[in-house]
């Protein structure tokens, strides 16, 4: 209790502090996309290596491997017989958006009630911060050993993450590697992700014409690229609205309960909208596949002119169970798209991201330190959950690390909005991430 009330006390007094950290950080748009101006990645490296120095990490650097975007790197040594753990996060970011859809400015961090809003708030600047506040609180009275690893290219499916593991394999090295950057049950409930969803994507392009040609001259006997590519897309799903790609896997039911009312209301939808698919809804989101279109070449409506639009290209995400492989899943779309092609237009199917999905053990000494820090620092049982999304570079590190353990915890809440407009961290519930990371790294030690 002891080690509670002292961690508690240290980690609420140097919370200002560690809030201002969290601000400075999000006004740097460090977006990796490569539409975007790169050095702001650079400069969030730098920002995040500065952090670092300040608590007194050796051989702090901004690294990278085959071309990557920048990360930094950092250690501590254990004491001799004691355990090292990797902490990482990933310091940059998604797009921002239309900056219409936000009520305040994406990259000038704003505080509303208990929550800061700004790209990056929570996915996952508040990730390195609940880091840097951890090691805060504990300072030197640590016999763990600790390595840093703050990646930038998370948010473009970590393409350099090989590289990194191949250059920097015995700098990363761990027993047990804590990733920052997925969710809890709800505020005030805190949760250990225990399975993650894969991810594997295409562009599929299409072509009925060699050019534009006026709608009304041309129009009945040709059917446009556009209309054309929306029946290959409503063949995606049956009428249930499952997933009707054939081949696919599909995992367990789900333990826990997520009630359609707090699903609505966490996801935004509107009154009127029906749920898709069948089965629990955890089980849609956890255990199921799901596929979805992320964006559209195509002429925008104020652009649009009385014309058959001759192409167009469409982005298809899927999100796949554990379980399954990427490359039979990515194959397994591919062939549909093909098979569904209305006869005679030119499809073509360009592969692009593959990652792998994640299913934990169920126990281990690490899971059960990680819960009591949890259930400690929150006052309430955590939650074993899966999450929809996807971090594939985990599959890479049991692959390189098969002996560590990997617990993956988070600051984000259903209202985080991560990814979209009004992206937000509650600033309650990172207090709290903080304090449990410092109990777990005492307990580790």
């Amino acid at each position: 209790m002891t080690d509670l009330t002292t961690l508690s006390t240290r980690v609420h007094d140097q919370f200002p502090r560690l809030l201002d950290d969290l601000k400075d950080l999000v006004r740097i748009d460090s977006v990796s996309a490569p539409a975007f101006d790169q050095q702001r990645v650079y400069d969030s490296a730098e920002a995040v290596a500065t952090l670092v120095r300040e608590l007194g990490m050796d051989d702090v650097r901004v690294v990278t491997a085959g071309g990557s975007r920048p990360a930094v790197l950092a250690s501590r040594p254990a004491a001799p017989g004691y355990p090292t753990v990797l902490l990482y996060a990933h310091h940059d970011v998604q797009p921002p958006g239309a900056d219409a859809e936000w009520n305040t400015p994406p990259f000038e961090p704003t505080q509303v009630g208990e929550r800061l809003y700004g790209r990056g708030a929570a996915d996952d600047k508040a990730g390195i911060v609940a880091h840097i506040g951890a090691l805060r609180a504990v300072g030197d009275d640590l016999n763990v050993g600790v390595t840093l690893f703050i990646e930038g290219e998370e948010e473009i499916g970590s393409p350099g993450f090989t590289d990194f593991l191949t250059q920097y394999r015995d700098d990363l090295r761990a027993d047990v590697i804590v990733v920052a950057d997925s969710a809890n049950w709800k505020v005030g409930v805190p949760a250990l992700t225990t399975s993650l969803r894969g991810l594997v994507d295409c562009v599929v392009e299409v072509c009925v014409l060699n050019y534009a040609v006026h709608s009304g001259m041309f129009g009945g006997p040709i059917l446009d690229a556009l209309t054309v590519t929306s029946r290959i897309i409503a063949s995606l799903h049956d009428d249930h609205g499952n997933v009707a790609v054939a081949g696919l896997v599909t995992g367990e039911e789900p333990a826990v309960d997520y009630a359609e009312a707090d699903f609505r209301a966490d996801s935004g939808l509107v009154e009127s909208a029906e749920l898709m698919g069948t089965g629990s809804i955890a089980g849609r989101l956890w255990t199921k596949p799901a596929i979805s279109v992320i964006g559209i070449d195509a002429p925008s409506v104020d652009e649009s002119s009385n014309t058959l639009i001759p192409r167009t290209r469409v982005k298809i995400s899927m999100r796949i169970a554990p379980g399954q492989n990427p490359a039979d899943a990515l194959a397994a779309l591919r062939a549909h798209v093909e098979s569904h092609a209305p006869a005679g237009a030119v499809v073509s199917v360009h592969d692009g991201e593959m990652g792998q999905a994640f299913l934990a053990p169920k126990d281990s000494p690490a899971m059960r330190a990680a819960r009591q820090a949890f259930a400690d620092a929150w006052g309430t049982e955590p939650v074993d959950i899966g999450i929809g999304g996807s971090i594939p570079f985990i599959a890479d590190l049991l692959e390189v690390y098969p002996d560590a353990a990997i617990l993956v915890t988070g600051v984000e809440d259903p209202d985080s909005r991560a990814h979209g407009a009004n992206e937000s961290v509650h600033l309650g519930e990172l207090e709290k991430v903080v304090l449990a990371e410092a109990l777990l790294l005492r307990s580790l030690g």
